[in-house]
């Protein structure tokens, strides 16, 4: 299993990101996805998910509203648009299946 996240960045408070996650390794077509999230000295946080389809999605509650989580299995990828973006949304991002943690993207939001 290999899962490369990309798109992360600096951007300023109500600013927008895309991220993705680039899979292989696995039939990713057969596989839920998910993002997580840590920030420094916090908890890991379930960001969203999304079933192998992309018919059905999970949205933290804290990011209702401001997160768009979708998938193209044509390009093994799943990607996570974030808008509205907040300081308290700064951490490292990262894409996970069946238990595979793969090297996130960091994400700050900063004037």
């Amino acid at each position: 299993f290999q899962l490369q996240a990309s798109g992360g960045g600096l951007v300023q408070p109500g600013g927008s990101l895309r991220l993705s996650c680039l899979a292989s390794g696995f039939t990713f077509d057969e596989c839920a996805m998910a993002w997580f999230r840590q920030a420094p000295g916090k908890e890991r946080e379930a960001v969203s998910a999304i079933s192998s389809t992309g018919i059905a999605a999970y949205y933290a509650y804290s990011m209702q509203g401001q997160i768009t989580i979708s998938r193209d299995n044509a390009k093994n990828t799943v990607y996570l648009q974030m808008h509205g973006l907040k300081p308290e949304d700064t951490a490292v991002y990262y894409c996970t299946t069946s238990g595979t943690r793969g090297q996130g993207t960091q994400v700050t939001v900063s004037s």
